[in-house]
């Protein structure tokens, strides 16, 4: 049996109980492939998952992560053979410097992108056009407003409205990434201050606000709302706003924001003419037909490689955590093996 070594929570709940184990991967099923993996993309779905918050977090023990990127080791699938260099999503598992997985979940990596990009690529882009193009509707030329534009999520979907011609106004959380986020070509960049609203209304002007991806929440998310214009949506896909504390949810303090979160009327939506849309990429795991549709699609923008801001050696999984929860990464946080 190969040995491989893996992250792994005995139980949602508390980020200091992740622990480093070794495991044993034992023969490899049909249709699926082995890969050493090389870099794994954090998301803030990780941290939702190990403390508990998110929906999909599994029953009992699990490893976290979403997204890799490595060498195929050995494959019982026709697309794929040993030395291919891939970048794949599984639905947790990802902290290992070794996954089984089914070939539908593998993409092969583009020759010029390095291990990390490749582990950066997939959940993000899948996230931002499953955003603004199934759910949003984006069109050319129509104002798209992006919540944290200098992260992951807010990145890709910034490259992408740019692919689009699509004008966006950027938010962030402290004016430390406003440089960064103006860099990537992001002319109009909020601050989410207490001065938030005038800043959002001068930076509209008079252009009808079509769009706003949003994975913030709280009166920040109901403020663009409330800016849509007629026909406009919101498409949510995250709550920063519930992240938890250094190692565990503040349980006292997310209840407050829980029974203080904006609610939205049915009703008042006909009246207004405005939408909210929400969902979670996880289950899109499940619906390989989907899956592969989104590769096409994301294929066919023929985007740049995705900007890694952070690199921590496996190792350093629990540091890596804390980076990204802190709200100070800029771009994608990844772990390299080597």
């Amino acid at each position: 049996m190969m040995q491989a070594e893996r992250w792994r929570q005995p139980k949602a709940g508390d980020l200091r109980t992740l622990r480093k184990e070794s495991f044993s991967l034992t023969d490899l099923p049909a249709g699926q492939v082995r890969v050493q993996v090389k870099s794994v993309g954090l998301n803030f779905a990780d941290i939702f998952a190990l403390t508990g918050l998110y929906s999909a977090t599994p029953e009992g023990a699990f490893t976290p992560g979403l997204e890799f990127a490595g060498v195929v080791e050995q494959s019982e699938a026709e697309d794929f053979r040993q030395g291919d260099r891939v970048a794949g999503c599984i639905r947790f598992g990802a902290y290992s410097s070794a996954i089984d997985v089914p070939a539908a979940q593998l993409q092969k990596l583009p020759d010029q992108w390095s291990f990390e990009q490749g582990a950066a690529f997939l959940v993000q882009t899948f996230t931002a056009w499953y955003a603004l193009h199934h759910l949003g509707a984006a069109k050319k030329g129509q104002l798209t407003l992006i919540q944290s534009v200098a992260g992951g999520v807010g990145l890709q979907a910034l490259k992408i409205c740019q692919a689009l011609d699509i004008p966006v106004i950027g938010t962030i959380g402290d004016s430390s990434k406003l440089a960064f986020a103006q860099s990537q070509g992001c002319d109009d960049v909020i601050i989410r201050d207490k001065e938030f609203v005038a800043k959002l209304q001068q930076a509209i002007g008079q252009r009808p606000l079509m769009l706003v991806l949003d994975a913030v929440g709280g009166t920040i998310q109901k403020a663009c709302f409330d800016a849509l214009a007629p026909t406009g949506r919101l498409v949510v896909f995250g709550a920063a706003e519930y992240a938890p504390g250094r190692h565990k949810p503040q349980w006292l303090k997310m209840a407050w924001k829980y029974l203080t979160r904006p609610k939205y009327d049915a009703l008042a939506m006909i009246s207004d003419n405005k939408s909210v849309l929400a969902f979670n990429l996880i289950w899109l795991w499940q619906q390989q037909d989907l899956f592969q549709q989104l590769v096409g699609e994301i294929g066919s923008l023929s985007l740049p490689p995705p900007y890694v801001g952070q690199s921590f050696s496996f190792d350093e999984a629990p540091a890596a955590l804390e980076h990204l929860r802190s709200g100070k990464s800029i771009g994608k946080v990844v772990l390299t093996l080597r």
